[in-house]
């Protein structure tokens, strides 16, 4: 008796390693998989998920630029339009600010010139228009324009944007496909990138996409998805990601979490989660977890 106790002893430590082993595995593959989240060294960005913003987020923005007098430009282009006049602007001139300037081309070959990059010289803050995202790219990818995006947050400026304004902001261009915005690997696949191994969706509630991100994850899985909602805005300074806004934002991370925990829940196996932040919620993009809030003593 005291030989086979021994044995299925053994074989009972035997059996738990394997799992263990197993398990780190798993998780160091799981790691391995995932690629370097990162924001702008400098500067911040301001992602709005579409749909009507609350005058307190088009405030918040105006003052992350500096205040009412401080020199903003907006580029609608996304839209789709040939020209643009200044119902472009009123959005932010309704809300006191006084030093807003209109961009706008389709030819690479003006926006790559001295004279067009000119109001981004001084300006403390940009702002990218709803549409088609792809229309930007089509626009403003590798030229001089764009460099000057950079230039704007490396003097600690502001990038803003909604709905195709947001998906810009990412290194991957969701949606970025010129037939029709449900195809989400389309022919466009690079955005701006100012959020590093990271797609962007907007009006993810709204207009129920909450599952669409997959579609992009299944191929690449080493990207960071978020989804934002309508009227909700993400606000990433180096590192750091804090919700702003009425509604939620759905990360994906291959991983789930809940202010209740999730020990007693049925969850899906993780390349099918998803979770949901709220206004005041923090998330470490380098981390890819959520930051906690502190307790009040």
């Amino acid at each position: 008796m005291g030989k086979l106790s021994g044995f299925m002893t053994k074989k009972y430590l035997f059996v738990v390693a394997i799992i263990v082993i197993n398990s780190i595995s798993s998780l160091a593959q799981d790691v391995s998989n995932r690629a370097e989240v990162s924001g702008p060294d400098k500067g911040t960005l301001f992602i709005v998920g579409g749909g009507r913003m609350s005058e307190r987020l088009v405030k918040n923005f105006i003052a992350l630029a500096g205040g009412n007098d401080a020199p903003i430009v907006v580029i609608p282009t996304a839209a789709g339009a040939s020209s643009y006049g200044e119902r472009s602007l009123a959005f932010l001139k309704r809300r006191g600010a006084t030093n807003v300037t209109l961009l706008h081309t389709t030819d690479k070959k003006i926006a790559d010139t001295d004279e067009f990059v000119t109001p981004l010289k001084t300006a403390k803050a940009v702002w990218f228009g709803g549409g088609r995202q792809w229309r930007l790219v089509d626009a403003y990818k590798g030229t001089k324009t764009e460099r000057m995006f950079w230039k704007i947050l490396e003097r600690g400026g502001v990038i803003g944007g909604s709905s195709a304004g947001a998906t810009i902001q990412g290194s991957y261009l969701a949606r970025g496909d010129t037939k029709n915005n449900q195809i989400m690997m389309g022919d466009h696949e690079e955005g701006f990138g100012f959020l590093k191994n990271v797609a962007i969706d907007q009006h993810v509630l709204a207009r129920n996409r909450q599952f669409d991100m997959f579609s992009i994850l299944k191929n690449k899985p080493e990207l960071l998805g978020l989804g934002i909602d309508e009227g909700t805005a993400v606000i990433v300074q180096g590192d750091k990601l804090v919700v702003r806004g009425a509604s939620y934002v759905v990360v994906y991370d291959g991983s789930f979490w809940s202010r209740e925990g999730s020990r007693l829940k049925n969850l899906p196996e993780k390349k099918s989660q998803f979770y949901f932040l709220r206004r005041g919620n923090r998330y470490d993009l380098k981390k890819r977890k959520i930051i906690p809030r502190r307790r009040r003593n």
